[in-house]
């Protein structure tokens, strides 16, 4: 495995908080735990939005958040540099949103997320820049034993290629509409 380049037998010297918020990423098994990351971060965020949504009396704005969200975590998962960046974008700016409106955009678990989405981005980005069709061919197998194993594993590689264009639409009217509330004039 070491061969290959799947897995690497020497111990990680850098701290968990580093590995959590900018990873070392040296080969496919380093980027296949930051996407995965990404996308339970992406559903996490998704559940979330829709509930509070949902008890805060506007519902169709959080189902629609929540599929921006859900299909940003699986274009994630699948190595989009767009669904990454447009994923950190909107959770940003929904933060200003929030902060405009409510005075409580930015706590600690909202940073907290921001950095991982970013982590996410930085991934993508450093992976393009050395991936070859060599290395392609060496990533990690994907799982399908158990229900996370499908959501994270198998999901991703059968729905991306069906919704890429409609998440690409999804997140443009996202992003447009989170800055149009954030620049519209106060009630």
């Amino acid at each position: 495995m070491q061969t290959l380049g799947q897995s690497d037998s020497t111990p990680r010297t850098e701290s968990r908080w580093r590995s959590l918020f900018w990873p070392t990423i040296r080969n496919q098994g380093d980027l296949d735990y930051v996407t995965r990351e990404g996308l339970w971060l992406c559903y996490l965020v998704a559940a979330v939005t829709v509930v509070m949504s949902s008890v805060s009396g506007f519902p169709a704005s959080g189902v629609f958040e929540g599929v921006f969200y859900f299909l940003a975590g699986v274009g994630v998962r699948q190595r989009n540099r767009f669904a990454g960046i447009a994923a950190f974008l909107g959770y940003l700016l929904s933060g200003f949103v929030l902060q405009r409106y409510a005075g409580n955009g930015f706590g600690v678990v909202r940073i907290f997320f921001l950095a991982l989405l970013f982590a996410n981005i930085r991934g993508n980005w450093l992976a393009a820049r050395w991936a070859t069709e060599e290395q392609l061919d060496f990533a990690p197998p994907r799982l399908d034993q158990t229900l996370a194993d499908k959501l994270a594993d198998q999901l991703p590689i059968w729905l991306w290629p069906k919704v890429r264009i409609a998440f690409y639409i999804i997140a443009g009217l996202e992003l447009l509409f989170l800055l149009l509330e954030l620049f519209a004039p106060l009630p």
